[in-house]
Formats: structure tokens, C-alpha cells, sequence
């Protein structure tokens, strides 16, 4: 017979700071759907364009439901997303609130991971499932705003550190892109770190290959719009069977992608053999710790609850390693070398980022 558990004494102040943590937790949860919805809606942007706004006004900006704004506008001011004057009943928003939540330019600008969350959260029934009979689900099973909100929340970063730090922490990268290179973007999504690159090495030659044919042909449209489509080729292609270039690619970069992958051994393998020579693999990864406890922080939550819903699943669904989004640097290392690349290593970082360089 199995033991009889015997009750531990509560700590009642320990126990009312986890169940305050608890409240807080649903309040978050809750209100990221109210955010997806104002972002959605362009709430924020009104209130920005206007200075201060009573629900009434911001319904009649907006074309929405008066009852609806009025809510919506207690649960942002209660969670710090926006201000609220007593005095006059007018909600508006501090200069910082409007640039993370309007200004989708900035390096602040956290929109796109409304988005994010609202698709991840649509999983759940499927994610339940695969706990307990295993599988997964595939990127492209997801929710389609899962491909908008990813754009969106790491076109941001890329357009403050891609050009900046990340190429320039490379050997001998940043000379090759300004004098003309060869470079391919794999699994490039909607194309905004490909764009990127265009828009700033206007000598060099690029290529975006992704297995989603629909983000495929967004990427397509936004390279267009932005006057690079004649200097970039986006094709449908995987992660281990992309098209060669003469002479092999220059750079070829992995932008948070790795990780998701159901064989980033044969991803790792097919960029280690289509790399020119002197040339240089760019692998983004999310931050993460090197042992369990260095992931016990916003980030590391953020990254390890993204993870299981989409990264950890696309792999599993695939019959892959998994990675996973908060994967080692040792881990990743192993998978790289034993691909066939005989360097790797980290060579710069933000809060949100490790960045890799391998070579041949």
C-alpha cells in the first residue's frame, strides 16, 4: 500500500504571496487577449493620435462599441498600459506606452507579441493532447496570426542589432555583404531579416527559403514594397533541401528558427556544405541559460512557455530532437559540429538573443 501523505503546516504569509502571484497571473493572462484586441482594433493607436480620450470618443474614433472601450480601458489603465486622470475621466498614454505599443519601428515596439499569444494559447486543446500521447503540431497548423505576430515581434530586433552588432560580430562578414556576397536566409518566414539585409548590403545577392508557402508569398509582397525584390529570391524550400548557390553562400543565417526544426542536424549539415569557402553560418537564438535554474526569469518564462506550445511541438510533430526554444549552448553546439562545421561559437548578445557564428 502506498504511504499516507501527511498535510505540511502553511505558511500563511508565503501562502497569500503565492495566491497575490496566482491573482496576478490570471489578470495577465486575461488582459493579453484585451491587448491583442486593441492592437488588433488600433485602440492604442487612437489614443496616441488624440492625446486623451474618454471611452466615448475613442468608440467614435475607433467605430466600436462604446460598453466595450469603457471596459477595455479600466482593465489597460489597472495594468499600467495606460494613464487615467481622475479629474477629468480621460485615459491617454505616457510617451513610453505609446512607442512600445504604437510604433511598430521601434526597437521597444512589443505589438507583434500580442499576437503571438493569442495564437499560442490557441493550441491548447492540441498541446493537451500531445502531453499525453505524444506528437505535436506544426507550425503551419497554427493559428495564422501565429506568422503576422512573429514578423512583428522580432522585425524589431532585427532591425536594431542585425546590421549594427550581429553581421559585424562575424568574421569577415561585414566586408563580403558591402563588397557583394552571396547570402541565404533559412526559414525566413515573412522575409523581414532578408529585407533587411538587402535594404542595407545593396551590392549583395540574396536568397529566403521557407517550407510555408503562404509566408513564402507575404515575403514576396513586403520585398516589393520595400524596393529590394530584384535583389532577393524567396523560394519554397526546407531547412535541409534548399538550392545551392555557384560557389556557395557567403552567409548563411538562421534567425530563430534552429531550434523549432525537426532535423537541425541535416539544416546544420546542408548550410556546413553549401557555405562558401571563409564563409560564415549566423545562427539567432532566444537567450537561455546554460543549466535549468539560469531560465527562472521573465525571459526564460516567456521562452520556455512559447516553447512548449510551438517550438518543442513543431519539432516533435516532425519526429525530431526538439531543441526547444531555451536549447543550451552546449546542446546547439553538438548539433552544429557534429553536422560537420568545425567552428562555433557565440559571438555577441542581447537580453533577448544569443548570436552564433560557425564555420567550415
Amino acid at each position: 500500500m502506498s504511504a499516507v501523505l501527511q498535510p505540511q503546516p502553511i505558511d500563511q504569509d508565503k501562502m497569500n504571496a503565492f495566491l497575490g502571484k496566482v491573482v496576478g497571473d490570471f489578470g495577465a493572462a486575461l488582459s493579453s487577449s484585451l491587448a491583442y484586441i486593441g492592437t488588433r482594433l488600433g485602440l492604442y493607436e487612437a489614443i496616441a493620435q488624440v492625446g486623451s480620450v474618454t471611452p466615448k470618443e475613442l468608440a467614435e474614433k475607433t467605430g466600436t462599441v462604446e460598453r466595450y472601450v469603457r471596459e477595455w480601458l479600466i482593465n489597460q489603465a489597472a495594468g499600467g498600459y495606460v494613464d487615467y486622470d481622475a479629474a477629468t475621466d480621460r485615459y491617454s498614454l505616457a510617451p513610453e506606452q505609446a512607442v512600445a505599443l504604437t510604433d511598430a519601428s521601434s526597437p521597444f515596439y512589443v505589438g507583434g507579441g500580442f499576437y503571438v499569444i493569442k495564437a499560442m494559447t490557441g493550441a491548447q486543446t492540441r498541446i493537451l493532447e500531445a502531453f499525453k500521447n505524444g506528437g505535436g503540431i506544426l507550425w503551419g497548423d497554427h493559428d495564422p496570426e501565429l506568422f503576422v505576430g512573429t514578423e512583428r515581434f522580432f522585425r524589431p530586433g532585427y532591425a536594431t542589432h542585425l546590421i549594427a552588432s550581429w553581421i559585424p560580430s562575424l568574421t569577415g562578414a561585414e566586408a563580403k555583404l558591402k563588397a557583394g556576397a552571396k547570402v541565404a536566409d533559412i526559414g525566413c518566414g515573412h522575409g523581414a531579416s532578408t529585407i533587411i539585409m538587402a535594404q542595407n548590403y545593396p551590392n549583395s545577392r540574396f536568397w529566403g527559403f521557407d517550407n510555408h508557402e503562404a509566408s513564402i508569398q507575404t515575403a514576396r509582397e513586403r520585398a516589393l514594397e520595400a524596393g529590394v525584390a530584384d535583389r532577393i529570391t524567396f523560394e519554397v524550400a526546407g531547412a535541409s533541401d534548399f538550392s545551392p548557390a555557384d560557389g556557395g553562400y557567403d552567409l548563411i543565417g538562421f534567425f530563430d528558427c534552429l531550434h523549432d526544426m525537426g532535423d537541425p542536424g541535416a539544416a546544420a549539415k546542408r548550410a556546413s556544405e553549401n557555405l562558401a569557402t571563409d564563409g560564415s553560418a549566423l545562427i539567432v537564438e532566444p537567450m537561455a541559460g546554460n543549466v535549468v535554474s539560469e531560465n527562472f526569469n521573465p525571459i526564460g518564462r516567456t521562452f520556455s512557455a512559447a516553447s512548449t506550445l510551438c517550438c518543442t511541438a513543431n519539432s516533435l510533430a516532425l519526429g525530431g530532437p526538439a531543441l526547444g526554444a531555451i536549447a543550451t549552448e552546449e546542446i546547439l553546439s553538438k548539433t552544429v559540429l557534429g553536422a560537420g562545421f568545425k567552428q562555433f561559437r557565440r559571438a555577441t548578445e542581447t537580453v533577448f538573443n544569443r548570436v552564433f557564428e560557425a564555420r567550415n
